[in-house]
């Protein structure tokens, strides 16, 4: 049986440490050097020939995360590791998935590119913005849920008369989901982005008057559009809002904006290290589910079973 070695990248180090404590192992010995131009330089004090290689790191910004993950795949295939595993909690560049208007990028097919590229045999992340992005890549990408860790939390809380909200129709379908396991009723808002790239709230499709509700989204970034569904619900009825969100990016005043919300509580995941705290925001751990991936992964067994979607 081959070796595993798991590794971190210096963004995702806090989440790593969990992951290796879960599967019982300490995390492997790498060492990281930023030269004064910026330049990255990475050196893995481990023998890697013949190896299974798992590296954790979220590709959020700044683009050196992107970059640092790049580097370190390059390295351990220069390494001779037999197999390379990108964990990667946050996918980011994802939402840029196609050409929506004349000379644009489209970075969610780049970042494939260059994961693969690189050497990366295999990705492991968590809740894509769009599912058809596993489409770009030409090696395996097991996509793992975030709903499996909130759908305990929401039913913890005994929260009578619940509805979900889908914030977009993006989000219908995991929206969906919710509200079948949780026996709730499924509510939807339509909205547009105007040309400033602001968000209008056109429409809620379905009651929340007296309803207690949970707003079901994958990233929330600036807040902004989070905001918006939060005020447009209670404008239209709603009584207690609480919130689910797997990729905390939180940029920009998404804090101040959060704490000022009228909702209960947001629930977020730790595929992006925050390192700034409100009290309305409550972080659930995905280590535990990262590292049961990872060790399924190793054994070739199923990821699919974790899940109940």
């Amino acid at each position: 049986m081959e070796e595993i070695k798991v590794f971190s990248g210096r963004n995702s180090s806090v989440l790593s440490q969990s992951i290796s404590a879960y599967l019982g192992m300490k995390l492997s010995n790498c060492v990281y050097k930023t030269f004064t131009d910026g330049e990255l330089w990475i050196k893995y004090n481990e023998n890697l020939r013949g190896c299974q290689v798992f590296i954790i790191q979220s590709i959020n910004s700044p683009a050196e995360n992107l970059m640092e993950l790049l580097i370190m795949i390059d390295t351990a295939k220069r390494a001779s590791a037999s197999n390379i595993i990108a964990v990667i909690p946050y996918l980011g560049y994802s939402r840029q998935d196609r050409k929506d208007q004349s000379r644009v990028p489209i970075t969610a097919r780049l970042v494939a590119n260059l994961l693969e590229r690189a050497g990366a045999d295999g990705i492991i992340t968590m809740d894509l913005h769009t599912p058809q992005i596993q489409g770009f890549y030409d090696i395996n990408v097991d996509q793992i849920y975030g709903s499996s860790l909130f759908h305990s939390v929401i039913r913890e809380l005994h929260i009578d008369n619940l509805a979900v909200v889908s914030p977009d129709l993006g989000r219908l379908k995991i929206a969906r989901t919710y509200s079948k396991i949780l026996s709730a009723e499924l509510i939807i808002i339509d909205k547009n982005h105007t040309a400033n790239d602001k968000v209008e709230i056109l429409n809620i499709i379905g009651n929340v008057k007296d309803k207690n509700v949970v707003i079901v989204d994958d990233i929330i970034d600036t807040g902004g559009t989070f905001a918006n569904s939060v005020y447009a619900l209670k404008e239209n009825g709603a009584n207690d809002i609480y919130g689910v969100c797997t990729h905390a990016v939180l940029s920009g005043n998404a804090i101040s904006l959060i704490e000022n919300l009228p909702i209960k509580k947001l629930y977020v995941t730790d595929t992006i290290n925050i390192k700034e705290i409100s009290d309305k925001i409550e972080i659930i751990s995905a280590a535990n589910i990262f590292a049961e991936a990872i060790k399924r992964t190793s054994n070739q067994r199923s990821i699919t079973t974790l899940f109940d979607v």
